[in-house]
């Protein structure tokens, strides 16, 4: 059985861990079917991570921990890059991300947040980097987490391993948002990313990824005026009508 559901709802594409009995923790089939989900994205403009059930992710699964006790190293390190492949596929998928966070969020699942481009969290939910709690660190995940929470954050919360609320996930940067009507956030923020030109708003992703330099930023401004997208927008805007990406 797979370990996802995957739905296209027109140019939203819709992705749900769906291992809800283990609290949508991670195993080896879950790392290859999440990583294969955001490689074939197509031309999606929004996909939607979510996870089934009471929980939206709670780090690994027990059984795959316990089967990892006895991997040697280079075993161990082939294991840890599956890992890191998805969450790699997840930060570099073209299309924004937005992630609906509930319940739980812990270790890996903590990096599921950090790697969306959008995340917004029921107000209950906990969140944790726990792995120091297992005698291991966030290591994988790290480089998604620094660049959402800074080294100040990161340097309690990876060392300590401690749960923390919603509310403190908001100011740390974790998420962007905390609603008590999920669903409702959720669906406003992909109204506006549909609202974006769908070029333009991968464009977008990429300046914040690769953030290039002064001389780089004017040719990437001048490709997206010259675009057919961008004269569309241009044009619609002075002549004060939808674009037709919108109709």
């Amino acid at each position: 059985m797979s370990a996802l559901h995957v739905e296209r709802d027109g140019s939203v594409l819709r992705i749900t861990l769906a291992r809800p009995d283990r609290r949508n923790a991670f195993d080896a089939q879950l790392i290859g079917e999440l990583s294969q989900a955001f490689i074939d994205v197509g031309r999606a403009s929004a996909v939607v991570l979510a996870g089934e059930g009471a929980s939206f992710c709670a780090g690994a699964d027990v059984e795959w921990m316990r089967a990892s006790v006895g991997l040697s190293l280079d075993e161990n390190v082939a294991d840890a890059n599956a890992m890191r492949q998805m969450f790699e596929a997840i930060d570099r998928c073209p299309a924004p991300v937005v992630a609906r966070v509930q319940g739980h969020a812990l270790g890996g699942g903590a990096g599921l947040v950090a790697a969306a481009d959008i995340a917004i969290a029921d107000p209950a939910t906990l969140f944790a980097f726990s792995e120091v709690k297992l005698g291991i660190i966030p290591a994988v995940i790290s480089p998604f987490a620094l660049a959402k929470i800074g080294a100040g954050a990161a340097r309690r919360y990876f060392v300590t391993g401690e749960r923390f609320d919603a509310d403190t996930a908001l100011r740390i940067g974790l998420v962007s948002e905390v609603a008590e009507q999920l669903d409702v956030a959720i669906e406003r923020v992909v109204a506006e990313l549909l609202s974006a030109g769908p070029h333009a708003a991968r464009w977008a992703k990429r300046l914040v990824r690769e953030r290039p330099d002064g001389p780089e930023t004017a040719r990437w401004i001048a490709e997206r005026r010259a675009s057919d997208e961008g004269q569309e927008g241009l044009q619609a805007f002075l002549e004060k009508r939808a674009p037709k990406w919108r109709r």
